[in-house]
Order: C-alpha cells, then sequence, then structure tokens
C-alpha cells in the first residue's frame, strides 16, 4: 500500500514538472524569441510607454554640523501630454492648462493642430500637485504619465562646481557634461530600473546575472566638501563686487590650505541648473579651473617667500628703489612710477613694489626663483576633481633673459589657472607643503559602505620656518597697509596681499593701458590657517587697483567664517 502511494506521488510530481517545463519553455518561446513581435504588439496600444525610470547618484553638500545637504537628486513628477484628435476646442484647453503650468502657446497650438497624432508631449517636469490639479479639470485628451528628472534643489548654487547632465550628441543616454557630474559620471551612473518587470522574463533574460553580479561595484553618492551656507555667502559677495564694479566676472574660491577640501567655489555670472534655457554653452564652463591669468601682485608673495627660504633676504633687508629698472633693454617701474629710496623687504610687501621682488630675484638668482616656481607647480594641473583642468603658461621661466623673471615675479608674463594659483599660496601658510585641492570627500556606495578619498600629501616647497615668517611679514600688511590699517582685526591675524595685473592685449601685443585683472588672497588665523580666500575679478569698470574692489568681500567673507565657524581668537 505504501509502495503504490509512492508510485503515484512520483507520477503526479512527474506530470507537474513536466507541465512546468512545458509552460516554462512556452514562455521562454513568447519572452525571448517573439519579443519583438509582442512588444511592438503592445506599443500599438498605447501612446506613450516609458521602458526606464531615470535612475543616477546624488550629489551632497556637507553642512558645517557634518550633515549631508542635497546638492544634485532624482526628482519624480509627471509627463505632460496632449491626445490632438480627442480635443475638440483647442483655446480653451489651453487656457486652462496655462492656468496651472507655463506652456508656451504658439507650440501647444501647433501640436494640437496634428489632429491625425494620438500623442503630442506638452511639458516633461511638471509635479505632483501640478498633476493633481490637472487631473480635477478632467480635460478629454490630457494624458500624464510617471517621469523622472535631475533636480538641483540649489538652483544656481555652485552651478558650475556641480554640473548638470544630459544628452552626448547621437546619443540616447543621460551623461555628466559638466563639473562633478561629469568627473564622477562613473559612480553616479546607476541601471536604470523597469516602470513594469514580467517575472520570466527576467529570469531569462538576466539569468547571466543571477549566477554572477556584473552590477557596478562603484556605484553610488558623491559627498563634497562644499558647505552650502558658505557657497551662498561666497555667491552673495561675488555679485556685490560683479555688480558694483561691472565686472566681465568675478570668482572665488574658499579652501582649507593644510588639507585641501574646498568649501566654496563659483564665478558669476552663472545659471540655475533648472532652468537653463539660453545659457551660453561658453557660460558652462568652469574658468576656475579652465581659464589661465595673469594674476598680478599677489605672486609676490610667492617670490618673497623663495627670496626668504632661499636666504637671498629676509624682512629687514634693504635696497635702493628708484622707482624703475632697466633690463635687457626694458624698462619696469612701480605701480605709481615712484621711488621710495631705501626700503626694506616688508615695505616692498606693503607698498606692493615691483622694483623690489625684482631686486629678490636678481639677488637671489634666476636659476633658483624657477627652482621655486617650478617646485610650487604652477605650470601643472593640480589633479583637482573637475573636468577639463588647464596647465599654467610660465615658459617665460626658461628664458635667458633677465626681464622674463623681472615681470614673472610680480605676476605678469606668466598664467595659471585660479585653483593653481591656490594651491601654491597655501604653501604659505601651512608649513610649507603643496596640498591637493579637492570637492569630493567620499563615496556612499549603494549598500551604504561609505569609502572616504584620500589625496596624496605634496611636496614640502618651504620650510616651515619660511612659511612662518612669510605669514609674519602678510599679517603686517593687512595689520599697517591694507586700507591704512583700518581693516584689520583686533583678536585675529589675518595675512593677506592684493594684486593688479594688466591684461593682455592678444591682437596687438603687450597690454592694455586700462583693462586689468584685480585678485586678493588671505588665510587666517595667521599661524594656523583654518581658511584661505581667494577672490578675482576681470575688467572691472572705472577703477584701478584691488584694494578697492576686493578689500570689502574680502573682510566680509573673513568676519562671517570666524563667526559661523566660532573661531576662537588668536590675539
Amino acid at each position: 500500500m505504501r509502495k503504490q502511494a509512492i508510485i503515484r506521488i512520483r507520477i503526479i510530481t512527474s506530470v507537474v514538472l513536466l507541465l512546468a517545463v512545458i509552460l516554462l519553455i512556452k514562455l521562454y518561446y513568447i519572452q525571448i524569441f517573439s519579443h519583438d513581435k509582442y512588444v511592438e504588439e503592445a506599443e500599438s496600444q498605447y501612446v506613450h510607454t516609458v521602458n526606464d525610470l531615470y535612475s543616477r547618484g546624488n550629489i551632497y553638500f556637507t553642512a558645517r554640523d557634518g550633515s549631508k545637504v542635497s546638492a544634485a537628486t532624482v526628482q519624480a513628477g509627471y509627463l505632460l501630454a496632449i491626445n490632438p484628435s480627442h480635443i475638440k476646442d483647442d483655446e480653451s484647453v489651453y487656457l486652462k492648462l496655462n492656468e496651472i503650468v507655463e506652456i508656451d502657446r504658439d507650440s501647444f497650438m501647433r501640436k494640437a493642430a496634428n489632429k491625425d497624432k494620438v500623442y503630442q508631449e506638452i511639458l516633461s517636469q511638471i509635479n505632483k500637485e501640478e498633476a493633481d490639479r490637472i487631473e480635477k479639470l478632467g480635460l478629454d485628451g490630457v494624458q500624464m504619465y510617471r517621469n523622472q528628472w535631475r533636480y538641483y534643489p540649489g538652483d544656481s548654487l555652485s552651478a558650475r562646481t556641480i554640473g548638470f547632465v544630459g544628452y552626448f550628441k547621437d546619443s540616447n543616454q543621460l551623461t555628466g557634461r559638466y563639473g562633478l557630474e561629469r568627473y564622477y559620471d562613473d559612480v553616479l551612473l546607476r541601471d536604470r530600473d523597469r516602470l513594469s518587470v514580467n517575472f520570466f522574463a527576467e529570469i531569462f533574460s538576466n539569468l547571466g546575472n543571477v549566477i554572477f553580479d556584473n552590477s557596478d561595484s562603484r556605484s553610488g553618492d558623491v559627498i563634497t566638501s562644499i558647505e552650502p551656507t558658505v557657497a551662498r555667502v561666497l555667491d552673495q559677495q561675488l555679485y556685490a563686487a560683479q555688480n558694483k564694479w561691472n565686472s566681465d566676472l568675478t570668482g572665488g574660491i574658499i579652501i582649507n590650505p593644510k588639507t585641501g577640501e574646498i568649501y566654496a567655489m563659483n564665478v558669476v555670472p552663472t545659471f540655475d541648473l533648472n532652468d537653463r534655457k539660453g545659457v551660453d554653452l561658453s557660460d558652462f564652463r568652469n574658468p576656475l579651473v579652465e581659464n589661465v591669468y595673469e594674476f598680478g601682485s599677489i605672486i609676490k608673495a610667492l617670490t618673497m617667500a623663495a627670496g626668504l627660504d632661499s636666504g637671498a633676504v629676509n624682512a629687514a633687508t634693504t635696497y635702493y628703489d628708484s622707482g624703475k629698472m632697466t633690463l635687457d633693454g626694458f624698462t619696469i617701474g612701480n605701480y605709481d612710477g615712484r621711488g621710495r629710496g631705501t626700503v626694506s623687504m616688508q615695505e616692498v610687501l606693503n607698498q606692493s613694489l615691483n622694483t623690489g621682488v625684482s631686486f629678490v630675484v636678481e639677488t637671489m638668482g634666476k636659476d633658483k626663483f624657477r627652482n621655486y616656481f617650478k617646485d610650487l607647480k604652477l605650470g601643472n594641473e593640480t589633479g583637482i576633481d573637475l573636468p577639463n583642468e588647464a596647465f599654467g603658461l610660465i615658459a617665460n621661466l626658461d628664458s635667458p633673459r633677465k626681464i622674463e623673471y623681472a615681470t614673472a615675479s610680480f605676476g605678469q608674463g606668466i598664467a595659471m589657472t585660479p585653483v593653481s594659483i591656490v594651491r601654491a599660496l597655501s604653501a604659505l601658510g601651512n608649513g610649507g607643503k603643496l596640498i591637493s585641492p579637492h570637492i569630493a570627500t567620499a563615496i556612499e556606495y549603494k549598500d551604504g559602505e561609505v569609502r572616504k578619498i584620500s589625496y596624496p600629501e605634496g611636496d614640502q616647497v618651504f620650510s616651515a620656518a619660511t612659511s612662518e615668517e612669510i605669514s609674519r611679514m602678510l599679517t603686517v600688511v593687512v595689520d599697517e597697509a591694507l586700507a591704512k590699517g583700518e581693516v584689520a582685526l583686533p583678536n585675529y591675524s589675518v595675512a593677506a596681499k592684493t594684486g593688479t595685473a594688466q591684461i593682455a592685449d592678444p591682437v596687438h601685443g603687450g597690454y592694455y593701458g586700462d583693462r586689468y585683472l584685480h585678485s586678493f588672497f588671505g588665510y587666517f588665523p595667521s599661524y594656523d590657517p583654518e581658511f584661505l580666500i581667494f577672490l578675482y575679478t576681470v575688467e572691472p569698470k572705472n577703477v584701478k587697483y584691488a584694494s578697492e574692489t576686493l578689500t570689502e568681500p574680502f573682510i566680509e567673507l573673513t568676519k562671517f567664517l570666524i563667526n559661523y565657524y566660532d573661531l576662537p581668537p588668536d590675539r
């Protein structure tokens, strides 16, 4: 009896398994071999199909307290479309829709006029509230479909740094086009998720994925050192200077000169990442890493540091300033053409004397000077995690002529990117080391693992003693010379220097007589800096010197950072 029961169970099991196998084979045939046929038949019943939801990793700012703040994310909403063949009164439908969402009338009317069409897309991004209001209208021929898109909560905040996603030519895949979106595209890009999934089709079509895990282990979110409040305040100060002086553009970087973490960087005018219509393609570029400039007198701080480090001069070393000097048949002079007589190296920085830093180069020798500037890697990329970084132009430092070294000593005839000069200037206050400027600090993977990004430690260019001495000299500049000492902070040491450079004339050669680039850098506290601020503005109008245009925004940013981060007084 027991033997017969076992036989029956086996027969029933065999029949069930046979039927299952037949069913699976049939489903496999339908889903795989006849896939295209059935998809075509199914899609012919619909006017709109979306096979994939948009999927991409997030980019985060990092707030002062360490919390993450969204900089780039994916937003869910709806797509608005119409079936022109079902719309009887085009004007009435347009007016009702336009009360809820702004629609270009000419475009709508043109699409609605195609009565032989069953699907015309009107808007690709509408939120749930707008979709609910449209649905309540009950308009015949108006359709809405689920949709997702890239969204930037900060709108224009750090726009050139964050970048955006878009379609490359002849490609139907959204990828990073600028900024962090492009640089970390391989991390942010994720497999898209199906809107509707057929179980058996997934079993067979993704069988390899069941056995072998082909998912990209690098896929995740990018966490940056950009502090949103600091970035917003920087933008406010940049716009204030830009608008006051009607400059071509104004930019800035706030960085930790010891670690290389960038808290804020931007150039204005900028653009809204969520509304890029009408923006010129050139405005998407990031001049802070892609453009090179002659920065003028802020380079004097580097020249003086090289002179101190080489032993050629010290703060008390003097020279006779006649106001000008001739080298290789060319005459260079101070910004005002006046001579000061016998002056010290401290006064060279206080009064920003071109002849003074030329004296430093002559005293230390052009070979040593060249070596220091090449060790500062002013002609190299910094390796910052942004695309299209440019190299500096320092070929003049290989010239046999003395004049090239003299002009380089005060920041003319050599050009570099803002981020490159920020790296070099950071070495003045951080003990003499080069840093690796960077924005991303960690990758947070889909499984929750967080991997901190490490950056290489740079070379030691100046000694710690040189760093301390140049910091002392630059602090004297702020305490005594900058705005006649009126902007010095009683309880905080600040080291800083201004720069005014003539802009080169690419057509006729030489330099314009009335076009300038203004720059300003400073760090604080002077002897253990937490922040370095770099600012520049291109072709400000009706003003000549950087001390007039950039002192105020620098001091305002300094006061803000001291209060925001609650820095203790250091004097």
